[in-house]
C-alpha cells in the first residue's frame, strides 16, 4: 500500500451497481495525482449486465423493511464473488493483468437507505447498507479493494449520498462556467459548481425520483427493462390530479440539502397516489407520461429553490435518464420558462471529457485514489462536518 501511495498515476477500476439493477458498471481509470491535481484517464469501460438469478437474489432484499436475515447474510459474500468473476473475465477480455491493476473501488449493492426524513425513530440517525464483501472481492481477484465508502459520510454528518460530490469538484470545476453536474439514475442528484469554486462552495443533494418508479412500472406492466427512447410515455397523457399528489409528498418539503432512494419511491408509492385520487383505471400509458413528468417537475424545483434565477449555467447530464428525450425535453422547458432572465444548457458530461455511463464508477475509483493518497474531503452544503477520506481498505492476502 505504502508503494502504491508513492506512485505518480495509479491504475483504478470503479464498479458501480446502482438501484436499477442492470449489471455491474466496470471503468479503468489511469489516475494522476490527488486532490485538486487529479487527472483521470477512462482507459476501458463496460457494463456486465446481471442476468435474472442475481436480479431475483437482489430484489429479495431491496428496499424492503422485512427480509429473510440469512438471505442477507448469505448475499453479501456471494455477490462479492459474483463482481470479482466479472473483473477476471473482464481484464481478461482486455488482455490486462489483474496484477497490472494497484486498487479496486466497490461501491457494492445498496439494498436500503434510510435518511432522517425516511423514518421516525428520534434515537437512530441516518443509515445505508451496501452489500457486496470487500475481502471477497480482494482474495478472489488479488487486487488490494476499497469499499463500504457511505459509511464515513454518515459518521461525519452526513447522509451517506450523494458522494458525486467529491469527484464532481476535483474534476469538473471550471475558472469561467458554472457548472450543474446532473445525474439521473434510480434516484436523480445534483452537484452546483460555482466558476472558480472551493470544496466548502460546491453543493450537492438528491431531488427525488430519477428512474426508478418509471423502470419499476414497465417491469411490472410492459415486461421490459426500461422506458426506451421514452416510446411508452410518449403514448400518454399527463394525468394533473396524480401529478400533484405524487409531489405532494412529504420529501418535497424536507430543506436540501437531502437524501433518498427507492424505499421510499417505490410502486406502492404510486398505488397509494393513485387510490388517492381514483386514478387507478387510467390507461397505462398515461401513467408512464405521468411518472416522466414528476421526475422532471422535482429535478427542475429542486435546481431552481437552490441556484437564484439570474445565474447562467450548463447542466451537464448522466445517467439512464439522460437518454430519456421526453424527460430531458421537459427539463428544457421546465429550465427555460422559470429561469427567462438566465441561460440555462443542457449538456452530456461527455462535453466535458466525463463519459455519462461511466462516470458514477469513475468517481468511485477518485474516491479510492484520496483514501490511498490520504486526501481529506469535506462536501460543501453542510454534507459533512469535518475532512473525511472514506472507504474500507481489503488486502487480498
Amino acid at each position: 500500500m505504502y508503494e502504491i501511495a508513492q506512485k505518480s498515476s495509479r491504475k483504478v477500476i470503479g464498479l458501480m451497481s446502482g438501484t436499477s439493477l442492470d449489471g455491474l458498471d466496470i471503468a479503468l481509470c489511469e489516475i494522476t495525482g490527488a486532490g485538486v491535481q487529479t487527472k483521470v484517464d477512462l482507459l476501458n469501460f463496460t457494463t456486465v449486465s446481471y442476468d435474472a438469478d442475481i436480479k431475483e437474489k437482489i430484489l429479495s432484499l431491496f428496499s424492503k423493511q422485512t427480509i429473510s436475515l440469512e438471505q442477507l447474510c448469505l448475499l453479501n459474500p456471494w455477490i462479492a464473488l459474483q463482481n470479482a468473476e466479472m473483473i477476471n473475465k473482464t481484464l481478461a477480455s482486455w488482455k490486462i493483468s489483474n496484477q497490472q491493476i494497484d486498487l479496486i473501488a466497490s461501491h457494492g449493492q445498496t439494498i436500503y437507505h434510510a435518511p432522517k426524513s425516511l423514518h421516525p425513530l428520534d434515537e437512530y440517525g441516518p443509515a445505508t447498507l451496501q452489500i457486496g464483501d470487500g475481502d471477497h472481492i480482494a482474495v478472489a481477484t488479488g487486487i488490494i479493494t476499497i469499499s463500504d465508502f457511505r459509511q464515513k459520510h454518515i459518521a461525519a454528518g452526513g447522509e451517506g449520498a450523494p458522494l458525486a460530490v467529491y469527484g464532481d469538484y476535483l474534476l469538473c470545476v471550471d475558472p469561467k462556467e458554472n457548472r450543474l453536474l446532473l445525474n439521473i439514475g434510480g434516484i436523480a442528484n445534483y452537484t452546483f459548481l460555482p466558476a472558480s469554486c472551493s470544496l466548502d462552495q460546491v453543493f450537492s443533494s438528491d431531488t427525488g425520483p430519477g428512474n426508478t418508479l418509471m423502470d419499476a412500472y414497465v417491469r411490472k406492466y410492459f415486461n421490459v427493462e426500461y422506458d426506451k427512447d421514452a416510446a411508452i410515455a410518449k403514448q400518454g397523457n399527463v394525468n394533473i390530479e396524480l401529478l400533484n399528489i405524487l409531489k405532494a409528498d412529504s420529501f418535497f418539503e424536507v430543506a436540501l440539502p437531502k437524501t433518498i432512494g427507492p424505499e421510499l419511491f417505490n410502486l406502492a408509492f404510486l398505488a397509494k397516489a393513485q387510490q388517492v385520487t381514483n386514478t387507478e383505471n387510467i390507461s397505462q400509458y398515461d401513467v408512464m407520461a405521468t411518472l416522466n413528468r414528476f421526475t422532471a417537475e422535482t429535478i427542475a424545483a429542486a435546481i431552481n429553490e437552490y441556484i437564484p434565477s439570474d445565474i447562467n449555467y450548463t447542466i451537464y447530464t448522466s445517467g439512464g435518464g439522460m437518454h430519456n428525450p421526453l424527460l430531458i425535453e421537459h427539463l428544457r422547458q421546465l429550465l427555460t420558462n422559470v429561469k427567462k432572465e438566465s441561460n440555462v444548457k443542457i449538456e452530456s458530461s461527455m462535453s466535458i471529457g466525463i463519459q455519462p455511463d461511466a462516470k458514477e464508477a469513475i468517481l468511485f475509483a477518485v474516491l479510492a485514489n484520496e483514501a490511498v493518497a490520504g486526501t481529506p474531503l469535506f462536501a460543501g452544503g453542510n454534507a459533512t462536518k469535518i475532512p473525511i477520506t472514506m472507504g474500507k481498505f481489503s488486502f487480498p492476502e
